[in-house]
């Protein structure tokens, strides 16, 4: 998976999310770029100090266009970067070759890719070396202050008693009530093929290994693993009414064979590429498509919720902004907008699945109109909500 070092937010949305205080659009996207890029040297350094084997690779990635409108969104974006280049068809296909391709906008080495299922393991090991207990499979019940001011956390096993205490239950109903309606759970997707063969990477291309992702407002992501098979993801992210998480969703025939087409109309040089494993999962999306904080109790609890799928790299960023907020002590992190302001919730259902579909129709329609957006996305823009993969 791509580690995008900006913490789980697209820079085309910093005049809505970034603004510091006392500054303006410019200078709070500045002081992300720069929290951003501390913040993925700091994984680095982390994997080094635990010799953590996660495929770790400096790729960068390449955001590709394949319709002409998504250009101009692409060169809007680029007027906000730092270390990027614009990539027209030719230079496109030369690096990774499609005839979808019209351009790219290659973020060069802000984006590092990884194996996060081995970031995993390694960091529970470089936990227990230090000697954090870690309890899976012990749901917490029940979160409050007990007599002595600290908070209690009820399992069906037993409680732990802490001075201070940080949520991180991404898709799944937190225990603060009051920010439920903040986050919605939606599947997302995933196909992997078999290792291509040297002809085929040939065909392809893709020799700086850059992760990609395209441009429409339903996108897919994609990345070549450590033994050159092809993860393809993204494009649906579906939300089920009263926001039900089953692990029987986990699998969705209709939106494989959507990506299994899609695969084949980005690279036809791959028709004979075999799919060996799929399958999907649960994230948590807020309104402003980035992560959200708080505390409760008093400060005594922070939390990080909304991450969107962005999760490698932003859940770092968002477990440092929870232990400042926990601290007490203002820092470059928590004067950011981003931090101090929440997202619009959803509203209760069923008005809640009526505009998710609502707008994943019309964002799909939008994409097929040269991104046109009709007067539901722009209502949905000027108060500050969406919903897109």
């Amino acid at each position: 998976m791509g580690v995008d070092p900006l913490p789980g937010l697209v820079i085309g949305l910093a005049d809505r999310v970034v603004e510091a205080e006392g500054g303006g659009v410019q200078r709070g996207h500045n002081v992300l770029e720069r929290l951003g890029a501390e913040n993925l040297a700091q994984i680095e350094r982390t994997l080094n100090a635990y010799q953590i084997d996660c495929d770790f690779e400096r790729t960068g990635d390449i955001s590709v266009a394949t319709q002409p409108w998504q250009l101009d969104e692409l060169r809007e974006i680029a007027e906000l970067g730092q270390d990027v280049e614009l990539l027209d068809a030719d230079a496109m296909r030369a690096e990774v070759d499609s005839p979808t391709y019209l351009g790219g906008l290659w973020k060069k080495r802000s984006t590092a890719l990884l194996h996060p299922a081995k970031l995993a393991w390694g960091l529970r090991d470089a936990c227990r070396s230090l000697g954090v207990r870690i309890h899976e499979h012990s749901p917490v019940r029940a979160l409050h202050v007990d007599a002595t001011g600290a908070m209690l956390v009820r399992t069906p096993y037993g409680s732990v008693r802490a001075e201070r205490a940080a949520l991180a239950t991404n898709a799944f109903p937190t225990l603060l009530r009051r920010i439920r309606p903040f986050v919605v759970p939606v599947y997302d997707y995933v196909l992997l093929t078999e290792p291509l063969t040297q002809s085929q990477l040939a065909s392809v291309g893709w020799q700086r290994r850059q992760g990609l992702s395209d441009s429409a407002n339903q996108f897919h992501y994609y990345r070549l693993t450590s033994d050159n098979r092809i993860l393809w993801g993204g494009y649906d992210a579906v939300y089920h009414y009263r926001s039900k998480i089953s692990p029987s969703l986990e699998a969705r025939y209709e939106t494989f064979e959507k990506l299994s087409r899609h695969f084949f109309d980005t690279f036809p040089q791959l028709g004979d590429v075999r799919f060996t494993h799929r399958w999907g999962g649960v994230i948590d999306t807020s309104s402003r498509f980035c992560a959200f904080y708080g505390t409760a109790h008093r400060g005594r609890v922070a939390y990080a919720l909304g991450f969107t799928g962005l999760g490698v790299a932003a859940t770092r960023f968002g477990a440092d902004v929870m232990l400042d907020l926990l601290s007490g002590t203002p820092t470059a992190r928590t004067g950011l907008r981003m931090v101090h302001a929440k997202p619009l919730p959803f509203p209760p259902e069923p008005l809640r699945y009526t505009g998710i579909a609502l707008t994943t129709w019309s964002l799909r329609r939008a994409d097929r109109n040269r991104g046109r957006r009709n007067l539901w996305l722009r209502a949905l823009d000027a108060a500050g909500l969406g919903f897109t993969s």
